[in-house]
């Protein structure tokens, strides 16, 4: 019997020091990558076989093991921020056999009522308040050591930076999420763009928080939910729901919850919770059951990893399996490919699907997949169909996309930087039909009244074969297209002339060159003047700019290379649209504001910032007081940046500050 034991005990060690190394790397792709490479159902089979062999093996778990730490480490972007309450995590169960099994665990030491709470699917934060104002805010990182994102945070518009109760210091934590509809709309523009899309909100969410450049951060419409007090100063408690009421009171989103009174209460709500969260407007992969009272807590007291008086209950991930019986191709504005699965229709979250990417040939060749194959299908976010893998293969030959574009039938290039392959064919119907949406969106030429359907009919009656055809057509040409009349087609063609008005940035956006954003645009703008500055740079002066790298340089090179692309320049420029950028302000947007300018800023030199602030008609100051209404803080910003933040002053990075202004302008 003892050499059977010892060889049990020698497969379990070998078997738990496998699991340490596949969850210690799973942790890493998922926290500090935000590039999960495993489903939440893997990595919870694999969490729950170590734990099992961790309580049959005491002698073989590890003080480094990965079910007693947070998955997370700070990064080295962002300064480190030391937690003094530790922000922990949670035990998973996963029936409901589980929660009655925790009850009777609690029971023991106390008698406890619930508060039960949907699991919001994101990145967990922790908000500080000094005096009601918010002062910093940071991640979890590995539950001690986080990283400070107060800029980032700041541009979550539901978060408060002023509570009406000035408390001496409150500390909060809570799950910045992406909702569903932001998912969907960031996925189909990286789709549109030929970029890698992101696997899931909570994924989209995290990388947004940590982006270098707050402004993105901010165009990404986050949201969150306050859902624990970790620390406060000035104000007691006596429970964990009086606490989410107060915290609502103070003007932040708090998570729903509800107060039951027995587990059986406790266990019907999760049940709900599962039924309701279809119809979230985010993501949730489960519920929370807390002790409410907070006196009880302390005498349940916590392990080196998570709480006694908690578990989290994970709902099993819904799939379907259909049979994929067509790939479609669909050819995007910048000439990518993407494969779209088209299948028998299911219900997945409450609605029918029947179609849904597969993205890029890199993922089918993962899958494996071919038509005819039966396919387990899922939604991202509860949204975003997806294809999860091949529950049957039919024997078929994996699908390959085509060697030439499906539209134009011109050859299809793939280069080592991206997973996308491409159509290169400027004369690319397809690329046409996207290219002048662009073109028109909003974001771009603004063009009132020129969607997909307008776009479509203009491009399919070969009245236009360019963007810069829109600046030839009459009212003529508008009243043959099915639909108009002389009031649209008018207002459609004083809609395009409008246009011509707008800043050069703009119109450098709105020609479609890979990469190149209203951001970026306006970088390039600053630096060379006019779109013939850029047109005529170099790749070296080009890489000169902060933000651009050999990517994003060559795309421009190679765009205006391009002897059609400045065909149609030269002809935009002769249509009367400006191609000199405009320094003065046309507008006088910051009239009344006074700013103090701290630091050294990542593009802009002092007097530069000075002068775009002042030609907004905004005043510069050299001091910070009650009357400063915003700073502009840089690298190595000193004893300013401290006041304003003790008197509540909105402070902006650079990117910030040249995003008002752009919206005053507009």
């Amino acid at each position: 019997m003892k050499d059977v034991a010892d060889m049990d005990l020698k497969k379990a060690e070998k078997r738990i020091n496998e699991l340490y190394g596949i969850i210690t790397e799973l942790n890493r792709n998922y926290y500090d990558l935000d590039a999960p490479s495993a489903e939440d159902d893997e990595y919870d089979a694999l969490m729950r076989e170590l734990r099992e062999l961790e309580a049959e093996f005491p002698g073989l778990a590890r003080e480094d093991s990965p079910t007693k730490r947070v998955g997370g480490t700070a990064s080295s972007t962002f300064e480190k921020v030391a937690h003094n309450v530790q922000m922990g995590s949670l035990q998973d169960v996963f029936s409901e056999a589980e929660l009655y099994d925790f009850d009777n665990t609690v029971r023991k030491e106390i008698t406890p009522e619930y508060s039960v709470e949907p699991k919001i699917d994101g990145l967990s934060v922790s908000l500080e308040y000094r005096d009601g104002v918010l002062v910093r805010g940071s991640t979890r990182g590995d539950g001690f050591i986080g990283e400070d994102i107060t800029e980032n945070l700041r541009t979550i518009k539901s978060i408060p930076l002023k509570l009406p109760d000035r408390l001496p210091f409150l500390e909060v934590r809570g799950e910045v999420y992406m909702p569903r509809a932001s998912f969907a709309k960031l996925v189909a523009e990286q789709e549109e763009n030929g970029e890698q899309p992101a696997k899931n909100p909570r994924n989209a969410a995290a990388g947004s928080l940590r982006q270098k450049d707050s402004s993105v951060t901010g165009k990404r419409s986050l949201g969150i939910f306050i859902f624990n007090v970790q620390q406060v100063e000035g104000r007691a408690f006596t429970r964990h729901s009086e606490t989410l009421d107060y915290l609502r009171e103070q003007g932040f989103p708090v998570v729903a919850h509800t107060v039951c009174k027995t587990i059986d209460e406790a266990v019907e709500r999760i049940r709900e919770i599962g039924e309701e969260k279809h119809g979230y407007a985010y993501d949730t992969d489960g519920a929370v059951i807390k002790v409410d009272v907070l006196a009880q807590r302390d005498i349940l007291g916590a392990t080196a990893k998570v709480p006694k008086w908690a578990v989290a209950f994970k709902y099993p991930p819904e799939e379907k399996e259909t049979r994929l019986n067509e790939i479609e191709v669909n050819v995007g504005r910048t000439g990518a490919l993407t494969p779209v699965a088209l299948f028998d229709p299911i219900i997945l979250a409450g609605t029918t699907v029947s179609r849904a990417s597969l993205h890029n040939q890199d993922i089918m060749d993962r899958l494996g997949v071919a038509v005819g194959d039966i396919i387990a299908v899922r939604k991202a976010g509860e949204i975003i169909p997806e294809v999860v893998r091949v529950a049957k293969h039919c024997g078929g030959e994996a699908y390959r996309l085509p060697d030439k574009c499906p539209v134009c039938g011109h050859p299809i290039e793939k280069s080592e930087e991206e997973a996308a392959v491409r159509c290169v064919n400027p004369n690319c119907p397809a690329q046409l039909l996207r290219g002048i949406e662009h073109f028109a969106s909003r974001e771009a030429m603004n063009i009132e009244g020129l969607g997909e359907a307008v776009v479509k009919l203009l491009c399919e009656s070969g009245l236009i074969h360019s963007c810069a055809d829109l600046y030839e057509l009459n009212m003529q040409d508008i009243l043959t297209l099915p639909g108009f009349k002389d009031k649209s087609a008018g207002n459609l063609l004083k809609a395009i002339e409008s246009s011509k008005g707008n800043q050069p940035d703009r119109l450098l956006f709105a020609l479609g060159i890979r990469g190149i954003g209203r951001r970026s645009a306006e970088l390039l703008l600053r630096k060379f003047g006019s779109i013939d500055g850029v047109m005529n740079a170099t790749e070296e002066e080009i890489l000169s700019i902060d933000m651009f790298g050999e990517v994003l340089a060559k795309s421009v090179m190679t765009a205006f290379a391009d002897p059609q692309m400045r065909e149609i320049a030269e002809r935009l420029r002769g249509y009367g649209l400006k191609f000199d950028y405009d320094k003065a302000a046309e507008s006088d947007g910051f009239a009344g504001l006074t700013f103090v300018l701290t630091g050294t800023l990542p593009t802009l030199k002092r007097d530069q910032a000075k002068e775009m602030i002042e030609n907004m008609g905004g005043k510069c100051a050299g001091s910070v007081s009650k009357k400063t209404s915003y700073i502009v803080a840089g690298e190595e910003a000193g004893s300013k940046l401290t006041k304003a933040r003790e008197l509540g002053i909105t402070v902006l990075t650079e990117d910030a500050l040249l995003k008002m202004i752009q919206e005053a302008k507009e």
